[in-house]
């Protein structure tokens, strides 16, 4: 137990976490970047597993790997690891989407018409942002949805990491779109990719950093039971 953490760090360090989707070009130093990696170890997993292979990207071969990605999302070529759709999100959380969808293209002038500003913007994702790093967790060739737990547990440590050394990230489930354009782009062999991280410094002017996040309220989401 760390009873030395004032619980205003956690509170600061949590809630000051956000998804930042613009960042300055400068790379995180290498100290830096194993000292944040060396610490999201520290996350737990089904029986101490450590099921997850994480592949930190950045330089030349990051911007090689955004070349790629845009290339097959250009062609239309799609291919995933762990399967996904749209109708496994109930109402409630589809809601949740559609207001987070109207804040952030709001923020960038978007309107919710435009159709073809926004599938422009969507590309953006691809380019990880401006980022000057990202992060493909991957989980091993047998892996199944329910090892999908390990991986977000490790994600989750690894976001607050960052955010703790003062690094801005971005969560990025569309990157597990183009798993074979991943594996041919870094020369991976084996491993399913879920999703990434994308991380650098944040470029706190930009006003898609700055748009207002609610959160469902505590009753929402947990039941107490005694």
């Amino acid at each position: 137990m760390i009873a030395d953490f004032p619980p205003e760090h956690a509170e600061r360090l949590i809630r000051g976490r956000r998804a930042v989707r613009a960042f300055r070009p400068e790379p995180v130093p290498e100290r830096t970047l194993r000292a944040v990696f060396s610490l999201a170890t520290a996350a737990p997993s089904n029986s101490n597993t450590q099921p997850w292979q994480v592949e930190v990207v950045s330089g030349g071969a990051r911007d090689r790997l955004s070349k790629d990605l845009l290339a097959a999302h250009g062609q239309g070529r799609m291919t995933l690891d762990f399967p996904y759709d749209d109708e496994w999100y109930g109402e409630v959380h589809r809601r949740r989407r559609a207001q987070f969808g109207a804040a952030m293209y709001g923020a960038l002038g978007i309107a919710p018409g435009d159709h073809e500003a926004r599938a422009a913007y969507d590309a953006e994702s691809l380019r990880f942002y401006g980022a000057p790093h990202v992060a493909l967790i991957f989980l091993p060739p047998t892996a199944e949805v329910r090892m999908a737990a390990d991986a977000g547990m490790y994600a989750q440590t690894l976001l607050l990491a960052l955010t703790a050394y003062g690094i801005a990230s971005c969560p990025q489930g569309l990157l597990g779109f183009y798993a074979d354009t991943i594996r041919e782009s870094l020369g991976i062999r084996t491993g399913k990719i879920l999703f990434g991280v994308s991380f650098g410094y944040a470029d706190t002017s930009a006003p898609v950093n700055n748009f207002p996040l609610p959160r469902a309220g505590l009753g929402e989401t947990t039941r107490f039971h005694a």
